[in-house]
């Protein structure tokens, strides 16, 4: 059995291409051989064996002989590790939101408690 490390970004990266966004979702819905998944694409087989390998590399899929074909499958894992990932970030983005905010709030505060500057009456 074969495993990878899998970082959340790294993976992320890899599915931002297209072609290989694509491969991963249908590896999702079922396991298939290179011959299927190039069925599906408008790229040649070598193609998708090097989109695999990249998949593969990230951490994504996994690949296990059968008989005469390679079949790949989606980790779980993989998917897993990119939902922490986005929501370490996810939560970092809402406390540096929240800091902005309490920041703003402090502000405005002691904006209203300053007193009002003294106007000079004209005579």
């Amino acid at each position: 059995m074969e495993t990878y490390q899998v970082d959340g970004g790294r993976a992320l990266e890899a599915l931002g291409d297209p072609t290989r966004r694509t491969i991963f979702e249908s590896l999702v819905a079922a396991p298939k051989p290179v011959v299927e998944l190039a069925e599906l694409l408008p790229v040649s087989r070598p193609a998708v064996s090097q989109h695999l390998k990249v998949l593969k590399e990230a951490g994504l899929v996994t690949g296990q002989a059968e008989g005469t074909r390679r079949v790949y499958r989606a980790r779980p894992a993989a998917v897993a590790a990119m939902r922490e990932y986005l929501d370490r970030m996810w939560d970092q983005a809402l406390a540096a939101f929240a800091a902005a905010v309490e920041q703003d709030t402090e502000a405005e505060r002691d904006a209203r408690e300053r007193p009002e500057p003294m106007k000079e009456q004209k005579s």
